[in-house]
């Protein structure tokens, strides 16, 4: 039986490394080499692979109740993730649904917006999306999410956006007064993470915000990568002072050990499906919503993010990055250089940029030979380790990439 793997050209990877076990930041492979996982495994490792403390938490409760319906049903593992995550939240977003990932959590914000307004009788049924966005590869998510590369083949099945980009808040206004009918706006707040680890300041998110408010449109958040701290607080929209009406996380709720979808949404978008009608229902659920083994990792994973003072971690991480990036920046294959809380990102300087320029996977592989998993979004190459990295580390998998660069460019 042949395996087939996720964004792989198998034409070209055929000899794929197998991973035996992993502790802290470092994955160890079958012939005993270890890699410095930068980029936390796709994003959802934060604390560090096999954290202890997750391990006994999943042990404890897969010998008490690994799976039930939750139609229906609830669960401690579930109340109580509901419970400590709203402790990290602000006060007008605690009604959260269940899902499997951060893809299927756009979906349920994205049938939730909609819905809503079908419900309230107002023919609101745009969508817009920022360009460059990434949300997921669903057919909802790929609808919201930037087309080319990714989804071309998909294209005629996806339903229409209205696109703006994520530096210019003159552009979503225009587009704002020329459609009233305008459902929600969805953006992936500060950093644009697929579609090139792009970076915005706050003020635009906070714009962008008021904006939608100011149309009578709701706004959703896909925190999925942003979340948890990645850039510098819990949720990114805090740093815009903003409260969305729908927030989508993922990746790193449960610390990297199994998947979980959570959307969160504000009271009264619950309360336009509310009702004695059942037609009003909610349509959505997926077989395994609220696994309770993965509920509990998630508020493990939570204790961990209190314990070991995640955010003040994510400082330190920030300031290593802006310390080497500054360095690299004179390097003359680098065309361009940010920072954004434990997210680091340059742009190399070639002819052939985008996602499929060809630098990427050769970096890649040179990266992987040189001990470290960097995995390059075409001509950009990011650092997203979790976050019991050293500094030590951080300069490790920088020397390994101005080696490299040098090397190639």
């Amino acid at each position: 039986m042949k395996i087939w793997h996720p964004y792989t050209q198998h034409f070209y990877s055929s000899d794929l490394p197998e991973i035996e076990y992993a502790r802290g930041a470092y994955l160890h492979t079958k012939d005993s080499r270890r890699i410095l996982d930068a980029i936390s495994s796709w994003w959802v490792n934060i604390h560090g692979h096999c954290h202890p403390h997750i391990v006994q938490a999943i042990a404890n409760q897969a010998a008490r109740l690994e799976q039930v319906i939750f139609a229906g049903f609830t669960h401690e593992p579930a109340e109580r993730l509901a419970l400590e995550l709203g402790k990290w939240l602000p006060k007008e977003l605690q009604t959260l649904f269940f899902s499997d990932n951060g893809s299927t959590s756009v979906e349920v914000a994205l049938k939730m917006a909609l819905g809503f307004f079908h419900h309230r009788g107002e023919n609101r049924k745009k969508v817009i999306a920022l360009e460059g966005a990434y949300h997921g590869d669903t057919f909802g998510a790929m609808a919201v999410g930037a087309r080319g590369g990714f989804h071309r083949p998909y294209e005629s099945h996806l339903f229409e956006v209205i696109r703006v980009p994520c530096n210019d808040p003159a552009v979503l206004e225009k587009v704002f007064q020329k459609n009233p009918d305008v459902a929600a706006l969805i953006v992936e707040p500060l950093v644009l993470g697929a579609g090139g680890m792009q970076m915005y300041p706050s003020e635009i998110l906070r714009k962008m915000a008021q904006l939608c408010r100011d149309a009578g449109s709701l706004f959703i958040a896909d925190e999925v990568m942003t979340g948890f701290g990645r850039t510098g607080t819990f949720l990114a929209c805090e740093q815009a002072d903003i409260v969305p009406d729908l927030v989508c996380l993922s990746k790193g709720i449960t610390g990297g050990f199994l998947p979980l979808g959570v959307t969160l949404a504000r009271q009264e978008i619950y309360d336009g499906f509310y009702s004695a009608d059942r037609n009003r229902t909610f349509f959505h659920g997926h077989s395994y919503t609220a696994n309770p083994i993965a509920c509990a990792a998630a508020v493990a994973s939570l204790e961990v993010f209190k314990s070991e003072e995640s955010l003040s971690r994510v400082r330190r991480m920030s300031d290593w990055h802006s310390k080497r990036l500054a360095k690299l920046a004179e390097h003359p294959g680098i065309s361009s250089t940010r920072v954004c809380g434990s997210i680091a990102a340059m742009d190399l300087a070639v002819s052939d940029s985008g996602y499929l320029s060809q630098i990427g996977p050769e970096l890649y592989r040179e990266f992987l030979a040189e001990g470290v998993l960097l995995r390059p979004l075409g001509n950009v190459v990011y650092l997203l380790p979790p976050y019991c990295v050293t500094e030590n580390d951080i300069n490790e998998v920088y020397d390994v990439i101005e080696k490299c660069i040098s090397r190639s460019l």
